[in-house]
């Protein structure tokens, strides 16, 4: 082997019984900390977000290092390819108008947008509505169920008006479904003082904030398990909504959660 590689056996075996540098002793130990990050983070951080955190326990390591160590040991977060959008419906309505488009957005409780996504227990749909607050993004309701109606969006906006006061002139944005622009929606947005908004037609980036929460929620959680009854998916969702808001640093809020950006902001 030796004559292969061109090396004598006193360089081989000097190399061999050498000890590990300090920069190789110092990477044994970060690796540890990214591993423990990583596993806290339910395998859903990549380096940014392992750097961030580490940064927030003290540590003084480069960004490049730990992605030098994720890429070196194969550590990465989660993802999937696989995500449904909520298939379309022709029943558009143009009455309410979009009231967010390119409004700036600085305050909590000044927009909450909502969306209904679907999941599947054992080969069956169900339908999980959310609301959420656009500025600090902390998801503050949300209902599941086996039908997708205003009664499940109805559920989910009181769910977030329990968890908080919105105030008047809060905005509701949401796609144009019929689960949202009907009536019975419209009555309660109205009753609460909160003032209702909708996608433009065929403009489904409109609600880029929730769609993107549902991608999350999915990639994290959702597609990395099967689910066999609607007790597993609901437990799995409410544990993974509290670590979302309580654990889950968010890039867009400075890699804080967003239970931290709502204290620091208030």
């Amino acid at each position: 082997m030796c004559a292969l590689f061109d090396v004598s056996a006193s360089g081989y075996y000097a190399w061999r019984n050498r000890p590990p540098s300090q920069r190789a002793i110092e990477d044994k130990a970060i690796l540890e900390k990214i591993r423990l990050t990583h596993t806290k983070s339910r395998e859903t951080y990549g380096s940014p977000r392992i750097h961030q955190a580490l940064k927030r326990e003290g540590a003084t390591i480069g960004k490049r290092r730990v992605e030098r160590l994720m890429r070196e040991n194969g550590i990465k977060a989660c993802s999937s390819t696989l995500y449904y959008r909520n298939p379309g419906t022709d029943r558009f309505f143009g009455s309410i108008g979009n009231k967010v488009h390119e409004l700036e957005v600085t305050s909590s409780n000044q927009v909450w947008v909502g969306d209904v996504t679907y999941l599947k227990v054992s080969g069956e749909w169900r339908y999980l509505a959310a609301v959420m607050d656009r500025h600090d993004r902390e998801l503050l309701g949300w209902s599941i169920s086996r039908e997708r109606s205003a009664r499940l969006t109805r559920r989910a906006l009181a769910n977030a008006l329990r968890q908080r006061d919105c105030g008047p002139g809060t905005i509701f944005h949401s796609d144009r479904g019929v689960e949202y622009v009907g009536g019975r929606y419209q009555s309660v947005l109205k009753r609460a003082g909160i003032t209702p908004s909708t996608n433009r037609r065929l403009r489904m980036n409109d609600n880029a904030h929730m769609e993107s929460w549902n991608k999350t929620m999915k990639s994290d959680m959702y597609h990395r398990k099967d689910f066999g009854s609607d007790g597993e998916l609901y437990r799995a969702i409410k544990s993974y909504i509290d670590f979302y808001n309580n654990e889950r640093l968010h890039s867009s809020l400075g890699y804080r959660t967003p239970r931290e950006f709502v204290a620091q902001c208030s």
